[in-house]
């Protein structure tokens, strides 16, 4: 069976069926084939939206069992039920899932659930539980995301040592969990286990948690977290895991005696998903490290074989691989795409956020940039002292001649909501000045924002 598209995008999750759907606009025949049951990837079956289900979950069962007296409410008694708490999260993927199938039909574009391969320019033959299917088209996307990475010698064997995949759904709670990462992978599955009842290490090869987060506010959030239950054990190199009559000893560098829980959370990052694409067999380039090597265009070296989203590095998150998917496929039609990687955001779902965009303070001072800073509060805020959450601060860097933002970095109440003011800000080339005067409501978080902006040229309020 032969079938002719204009594009076959490899991948269902953020970057491709974004993508797929955005070509089907542009007047493109597309397919969009993914090897899952449902569509979205993963961030949809087992990363962004499991995780914030389950980190919403385990919030409420803090705030009823430690933040609602202090509002006048009593609750005699606070139990976990987590057999609901999973079926609510499976709940919401799979909801989520068909949705993304729908989409997907609605706007014309054929999904397609099988595994795919590149036999050769243009052809990909498709596994499906059907039988085998060949499209043909001008050109193909990779999309297929990435997987979860371990360290030398330490398998995740999905019992004992999991990665997020399996901490999203352990069918009890575990008394002692072992994080190794304390990136935020391994801090937001961190806080929903410790909010559930488990006693959290979090060992981290690093001298600090949050890598590529500006310092002062990953320093921040360390603090808050540490107030929350959560034990670090930074500049801990973890050698190796053995299990002994059913309990793991994590090996640590200059440490005489293991670090001992039930279960281990394997947190230190993700790795290109390219196995069986059939890259090699068509000379697609990879890098040293696995990644596709894209030019500027997300073209490999293969003509009409582009790859975006986590597949080609740089940060690995679900909405820059959307903007790839986008500005791919307009740059297809029209041989114009466009997307800013400065002010792409990232957001940490613990309680608070972190949220940032830009440069950080260190990245400035290594390109010599010269910058000032401003600083705001939430404790000085109304909005987060009526809501009792008064934990954090904003943090805005401005070139300190142009005053132009280079950065915004927050930890507080609503960092990742709050976030996207300062992405508009940037996106449109705003100063500090030009945050500092737009009127705010009041009272509101956002407050913290403009008293920040303020605060670089130091002249905030209510500091």
């Amino acid at each position: 069976m032969s079938d002719k598209f204009d594009i076959v995008v490899i991948g269902g999750g953020p970057g491709g069926y974004v993508g797929a759907i955005r070509a089907a606009q542009l007047g493109f025949k597309v397919a969009c084939v993914d090897a899952n049951k449902i569509f979205g990837g993963t961030c949809l079956r087992v990363g962004c939206i499991p995780s914030k289900a389950m980190l919403e979950s385990s919030e409420l069962l803090h705030q009823a069992k430690e933040t609602f007296k202090s509002h006048g409410i009593k609750v005699p008694q606070v139990e976990v039920d987590l057999e609901t708490m999973l079926k609510r999260k499976n709940r919401v993927v799979q909801t989520l899932g068909r949705g993304v199938g729908s989409l997907l039909k609605k706007n014309g574009v054929e999904g397609i659930q099988g595994v795919a391969r590149i036999v050769s320019p243009g052809v990909v033959e498709v596994t499906t539980d059907d039988g085998s299917r060949k499209l043909q088209a001008e050109n193909v996307i990779i999309a297929t995301g990435s997987s979860p990475a371990s360290l030398p010698g330490i398998e995740i064997d999905g019992t004992y040592v999991g990665s997020s995949t399996e901490a999203l759904s352990f069918d009890s709670i575990p008394k002692r969990l072992v994080v190794i990462g304390a990136g935020a992978i391994g801090l937001e599955l961190g806080s929903v286990w410790n909010r559930l009842g488990s006693e959290v290490t979090v060992l981290e090869y690093l001298d600090r948690i949050l890598p590529g987060c500006d310092a002062e506010i990953a320093d921040a959030a360390r603090k808050i977290l540490l107030k929350q239950g959560l034990k670090f054990e930074l500049g801990s190199r973890v050698e190796g895991v053995e299990i002994v009559d059913g309990e793991c000893q994590v090996k640590v560098a200059g440490r005489d005696t293991p670090v001992t829980c039930d279960k281990v959370l394997m947190a230190v990052g993700r790795k290109p998903y390219t196995s069986g694409l059939g890259l090699e067999e068509v000379g697609v380039e990879l890098d040293r490290r696995g990644f596709i090597v894209v030019d500027e265009h997300f073209k490999t070296n293969v003509d009409g074989i582009y790859a975006i989203g986590d597949v080609i590095g740089g940060a690995m998150l679900a909405h820059k691989a959307e903007e790839e998917g986008v500005a791919l496929v307009e740059m297809l039609k029209t041989g114009v795409g466009h997307i800013d990687y400065n002010t792409v955001p990232a957001i940490v779902y613990t309680h608070p956020e972190v949220a940032s965009v830009g440069k950080t303070s260190e990245e400035l001072e290594a390109d010599g940039v010269p910058f000032k800073a401003g600083r705001f509060p939430f404790m000085a805020n109304g909005r987060a002292k009526a809501v009792g959450e008064t934990d954090g601060l904003v943090k805005i860097l401005a070139h300190r001649k142009t005053d132009r933002i280079l950065g915004v970095h927050i930890v507080g109440p609503h960092a990742g909501d709050l976030l996207s003011e300062a992405v508009v800000a940037m996106s449109f080339g705003a100063s500090s000045e030009d945050l500092a005067r737009i009127c705010h409501a009041h009272p509101t978080l956002t407050e913290a924002l403009k008293e920040a902006a303020l605060d670089v040229d130091k002249r905030a309020v209510h500091a």
